[in-house]
């Protein structure tokens, strides 16, 4: 049975960032390291662009985990960083979870490492407690392909979206007269095809 569209909605939302770490992301290898990079960033860059509330949380640092990657933290300097001292599932900590109902907001941009624990787990959680829960599939990675589409299915049969980080700059930007030139830079940053099409738009532009 389909449910009704639920849209993304910038002054609604909050963008979580789960164990994003140095150590945890040498496990991704469903995407190359790259890609995983520029995809983790560009979703951090849609946080920004967005002014949307963005909480940062790490499990076990002093482990093999590792520290939260050095440009998310440069990025967002004041954000809420919740150093998890040992729960696996963030939204076991009652400091993470203070801090999404502190913004007050309901729905929720979740992507970590890894998708099957990090972001499955607390993505369960909230819908449980009746969040809307938006998944970055691209921004999330794991094991391989086999547990990344089994974490999906999971995920997606309990309630939350599947989305990637495009998808969510689109349907939270809404419409291209908002800022062409403003969405048109993040894209362009994060997908260098697409600086053709901003090329071409700033040509007709200036020709005009």
């Amino acid at each position: 049975m389909s449910k009704p569209y639920n849209r993304l909605n910038k002054d609604d939302a909050v963008v979580l960032l789960v164990d994003h770490q140095a150590g945890l992301i040498s496990l991704v290898q469903d995407f190359t390291p790259s890609d995983f990079k520029n995809n983790v960033l560009a979703l951090a860059a849609c946080a920004k662009f967005f002014e949307l509330p963005t909480i940062l949380t790490t499990s076990f640092e002093q482990g093999p985990n590792g520290p939260l990657v050095p440009e998310l933290k440069d990025m967002f300097p004041d954000a809420p960083y919740v150093a998890r001292p040992g729960q696996i599932n963030a939204w076991d900590n009652e400091d993470f979870v203070a801090a999404i109902k502190a913004t007050g907001r309901k729905q929720l941009i979740i992507a970590g490492v890894v998708t099957d624990v990090c972001v499955a787990f607390p993505t369960l959680s909230a819908l449980a407690e009746g969040f809307d829960v938006f998944v970055v599939t691209d921004a999330s990675g794991t094991f391989d392909k086999t547990v990344q589409q089994a974490a999906w299915a999971r995920m997606n049969a309990a309630g939350a979206q599947m989305m990637n980080w495009f998808s969510v700059a689109c349907e939270l930007h809404r419409d291209w007269r908002n800022d062409i030139e403003g969405l048109g830079a993040l894209l362009s940053n994060h997908i260098p095809n697409y600086r053709n099409l901003m090329t071409s738009y700033f040509t007709l532009v200036n020709n005009k």
